[in-house]
Parts: C-alpha cells; structure tokens; sequence
C-alpha cells in the first residue's frame, strides 16, 4: 500500500504531461476527438502562433488583455503559464455580458441556452460597448467573469469556461420574471401565478384530525383558543417559507455548477475532457454581486485599501470533517486501503497498542485513543499545507470533473469526496459608495500561494494610485503587475520574488475589476 501511495503522486504528475500533449497531436490515451479545442481565453484575441508561444516555460511570458473595450466595466487581465508543472496552462478564463429573457410559455426543451443573448467578446465580435445590443426590457442583464485552474489535463477547465455560463443563464431563466418584480413572491411550484404576500389567505377544508392537530399546535404555541376563534387569527395549515430573490440567484448558480459537474460526466463518454477544475465566478445581476467558489482560488474587494474578503477556499484540510464523516457513513468508499481517521503522522506497527493523538469527524480538537491494526492505514486526508492530499491523490476538494479519477493502481474512486458544489456569497454593490481605485481581485491559486491578501492589496492600491486616472488599460497594467510580483524573476536557483522567496510555478490568473462600474450600471 505504502509502494502505491508514494507512486501515486508521481504518476498524476505522468498522467498530467500525457493529457496535455494530446492537445498538440502528441501522443496520448485517449482516442476520442476533444470538446473544445485548447487556448488561451477568447477575450485575449490571440493568434495561433502567439498560443504556442505563451506556452514557454522558460521565459514564460506574461499575456495581457490588449483591448480593454473588449471586457466590461475597463476590466483587467493577466496571466502567465507554470514554469514546467504541465505542458499547457491549466487555468482557463471567460468573461460575458449576458441578457437572460423568460421562456416562452409552452416553449421548447429546458436544456436550450438561445434564451440568454451573449455580448459578444470574440475578435470578430461586433459592438463591444457596454450596453450595446442587450435589450433587458423583458429580462435581466447579467455579468460575468470565471477563472477554471484545472489539473490532470485542461480539458474540464476549458469546457467549463465555455459552457458554464449557459447553465446559469438557464437556471435564471426559470425566475427571471419574479427577479424583475420586486413585490412579487416566487411561486413554489412553477406553472402557479407568482403571489403577492398580501393577498395569501387560503381557505383550507380541514378533517377533524387535522382541526385537532392544529388545536394542539396553537396550543403549544400558547395560542389561546382554537384556530379560527376570535382570539386568535386563522391558522394556515401550508404555511410557505419566505424565499428571497437573492436565493434565487444563490440557488440558480448552485444548480448551474452541478448540471455543468453532470455534463462533463457525461461527454467524456464520447469525448476526451481530461482531467479536472476549480470553478470561481463572480455574477452582477440587480446590483448585487455574486461570488461562486468551488476550489481554491480566491476573490477580494480592495476598498479604501482595505481587504474584504469574499470568498473561502476549500482544500482537504479546511474540508476535513466533511470528508471523514463521508467516509464513516459510507466505508466501501475507501476500499481495504485507507481510515477516516486523522493523525499527526502516521502510525507504525509497533505503535499498536499504545495512545496515540488522532481526530475523527466530530472534533476541530485533538485526543488520545488506543492504536488497533486498522489505524495502521492510510489516513483519507494526510499532509499539511499545500502538500494535503485526499486519498493521496489530489489536493482540491470542490471542482468540476474528475469522474474518472481512481488512487493509483487501485479500484478507489475519488470522486464521491468531491464537490462541485459553489459557497456562493453576495456583496451589495450598489449599496457601497466605491472610487476608482476600489477592485474587486479575482486569482487561481498561483497567485494567493506567495502572495498575502495585505501584500496584493497594498501593491494594487500603490500601482493604481501611481496611474493615470483616465487611463483605460490602469487595470490590465495593475493585473500584469500583480503576476510579475508573483511570478517574480529568473534567477540561478529558479523564479525569485521579493525577499528573495521562491516565485510561483504555477500557472497564474488575475482579473482586476473596477467596482465604481457596478454603481453605474444600476
């Protein structure tokens, strides 16, 4: 087992390298035409040539957003490749401006995405204008910005950046009319009139069972009197939970993740989508943002240059208790091979018999317990850091993909312990004042591995202040400046940042959003 574990990083590594090369025509496991082809994001407008040359793992080049009238709000972006980690760039980019119109009534399937007109951000794209083309007369306008880091491949990542959207755009489709209606009550059941709270007294016909059980619950509500009496105003036997519009959008992106989760499965039945991804977006709609996570790629608000941060990042450690109570519910998932249980290192076989420090599900805390022969396993989460493995295998918890993915040399799969599941959370845009030096950060992994929330905030406010106010490109320049300080320089013993720490070799994705548009845009 120990053989197996010890070889099973090694080979994810292989495994990486090989479902890339498929990309370039190079040799590779799988027959089956791709999805979508690989590159870089639509908005960059590369050319073929320019692509292959981003991949350098040597000079590794810093790709910029050339056109800032290509993204919405002046938009920034940068990116640069890993220094050798896989032979492409995993991370993956889309941003869009979408209008979302009802369906039709008794209209077509549910699966068809023509509802929500996309503004258009490819090179042959036609009016880049901020609110150009998008009539939301009868809908809602939303934006939208993505970053996918995928791993083991960049297929998962590069569907997700394309379709993800699309789900989410049908499943605000399906409440778009209650979102444009601020004193309308979302119906439970669609097909029923939306309802105004004010005019929901029903009028039920009770059997005498349920006059009882209703005496006793306004009764135990210390209710004086039976229900209907004079004392006491008319019990409704289906009282309805409040429901705000905000969950409705919570409920659409969380919904839009798992049919996009579902949808990978699926196709890789007939396609080659290598590989998995983290998933982070960030959705305005109705002055409000949302910020969906499901990963470990990270949002901040930059106000005043303070940090707000907006988002979680969901790794084995900070998932742990999850994972272990999975795995006690349902032990099959862990083959002969592996405990739920965690401890500080692990356990010998001639520590059998003696206390030992571990940590099951219901503790955050530490304890003693007698070590048996079945501790004596691998535990289901180990290592510390970024070096934390599920099974040890990945080190991400929540993503898109990987329905394929097994412990090497084994029949363990690991996809039950992951989630594609998002932790979505709302900042009331329009609420806030905002300047133009306030932004939102969005940034995969590469970037928050070497760099702190404070270090990223004071670099942003420094570069911005030191900018020209009316310059377009301020916040592209701000992001390429954020990757370099990541990325840092080459030098003799590798890529060195400030204070001579070790740069990022990972692939690095930023995106720096004005938040003073958002104030406009309402």
């Amino acid at each position: 087992m120990l053989t197996r574990v010890k070889s099973a990083v090694a080979s994810l590594m292989g495994g990486m390298m090989t479902a890339d090369a498929e990309h370039f025509g190079g040799g590779g496991g799988s027959d089956l035409p791709l999805r979508f082809p690989y590159g870089r994001p639509e908005f960059l407008g590369l050319s073929p040539d320019e692509v292959e040359c981003s991949a350098d793992h040597v000079a590794r080049p810093i790709l910029i957003l050339k056109e800032s009238s290509r993204l919405p709000w002046a938009t920034g972006y940068a990116e640069v490749i890993n220094a050798g980690k896989s032979s492409l760039n995993e991370d993956q980019a889309c941003c869009e401006v979408m209008a979302v119109k009802p369906r039709p009534t008794g209209s077509a399937t549910p699966n068809q995405t023509s509802a929500a007109r996309r503004r258009s951000s490819l090179p042959n794209g036609e009016g880049l204008g901020l609110r150009d083309n998008l009539d939301s007369s009868e809908g809602v306008t939303f934006h939208y910005w993505a970053l996918f880091d995928g791993h083991a491949g960049s297929g998962a990542a590069v569907v997700a950046s394309r379709l993800l959207h699309h789900h989410i755009a049908r499943h605000l489709q399906e409440v778009v009319d209650v979102l444009r209606n601020p004193a309308l009550l979302p119906p439970t059941c669609l097909g029923e009139e939306p309802v105004n709270n004010h005019h929901h007294h029903h009028h039920h016909h009770l059997t005498p069972t349920s006059q009882r059980a209703l005496t006793r619950a306004a009764s135990l509500r210390g209710a004086a009197g039976a229900p209907g009496s004079p004392s006491t105003p008319p019990v409704r036997f289906f009282t309805e939970k409040k429901v705000s519009h905000e969950s409705l959008v919570v409920g659409a992106i969380e919904n839009a993740f798992k049919d996009m989760d579902s949808q990978i499965g699926k196709e890789k039945m007939i396609y080659n989508i290598s590989g998995g991804c983290t998933a982070l977006v960030v959705i305005f709609l109705l002055g409000k943002l949302y910020v969906g996570n499901a990963g470990d790629s990270r949002a901040v608000i930059i106000r005043a240059g303070e940090v707000i941060p907006v988002s979680r990042e969901f790794t084995p450690e900070s998932e742990r208790q999850r994972l272990q109570f999975l795995a006690y519910m349902q032990p099959y998932l862990l083959g002969n091979d592996f405990t739920h249980l965690e401890f500080p290192r692990r356990v010998q076989r001639k520590e059998v018999g003696k206390k030992m420090l571990y940590r099951d599900f219901t503790m955050s805390g530490w304890a003693y317990k007698t070590m048996e022969n079945e501790d004596l396993k691998f535990p289901l989460v180990f290592g510390e850091g970024k070096k934390a493995r599920v099974l040890a295998t990945i080190g991400v918890t929540r993503g898109l993909g990987d329905h394929d993915l097994k412990v090497h040399d084994s029949n363990i799969y690991i996809k039950p312990f992951l989630s594609c599941f998002p932790e979505v959370k709302v900042y009331p845009l329009a609420q806030c004042d905002h300047d133009a030096d306030d932004v939102l950060v969005l940034g995969t992994d590469g970037l928050w591995d070497v760099l702190s929330n404070q270090e990223v905030a004071e670099a942003v406010t420094c570069f911005l202040a030191n900018c020209d106010p009316d310059d377009q490109h301020r916040y592209t320049m701000a992001a390429q400046d954020l990757v370099m300080r990541a990325r840092g320089v080459l030098r003799d013993r590798g890529w060195r940042i400030s204070d001579d720490r070790l740069g990022s070799g990972d692939d690095i994705s930023v995106y720096i959003i004005p938040l003073m548009h958002g104030n406009r845009e309402t």
